[in-house]
């Protein structure tokens, strides 16, 4: 049924679980895995001039360290093709999507920049309106401590 699932990840702790049920599913189904993180042009282009290519690198830097984060969450068997792409982050999963005939898209429901979302992050929302293929959105849990306070777990 699936062949080819795309995980789209920024590297927040919303996107692990994603990335671990996304592994699963995949893992279930023996397809083929492919992590995409996407340098948002949007957020370098608002930044000032002079720090653009500063935030550039560092963004880079972080959709590196987010797919090495997939790639040490895997049972070290199975194989992952890695990507970095520059754009608007929605277009950019949905355009990989397509050119590698993706049969799934993978994502948390919020991203670095969802917590004030009420229910799915604005790119995860982009990506399940406009993707080419099924959007597998996986959200994380919430847990009640002892003393009442509530935490995010991954």
């Amino acid at each position: 049924m699936f062949e080819t699932v795309v995980i789209a990840t920024d590297g927040s702790e919303s996107v692990k679980r994603a990335v671990d049920v996304s592994l699963d599913l995949a893992d279930r189904f023996d397809a083929e895995v492919h992590a995409l993180s996407v340098v948002d042009a949007d957020e370098v282009d608002a930044s000032p001039e002079q720090l653009r290519d500063e935030l550039q690198s560092a963004l880079e830097t972080t959709a590196d360290s987010a797919l090495a984060t997939v790639e040490d969450r895997t049972d070290g068997e199975t194989a992952i093709t890695t990507a970095v792409r520059d754009g608007r982050p929605a277009a950019e999963i949905c355009a990989y999507a397509r050119e590698i005939d993706a049969d799934l898209i993978a994502t948390g429901t919020r991203g670095r920049h969802g917590e004030n979302r009420l229910l799915l992050g604005s790119v995860a929302e982009r990506v399940v309106r406009t993707a080419p293929v099924p959007v597998l959105s996986v959200r994380q849990l919430e847990t009640i401590q002892n003393d009442g306070e509530s935490t995010i777990e991954a």
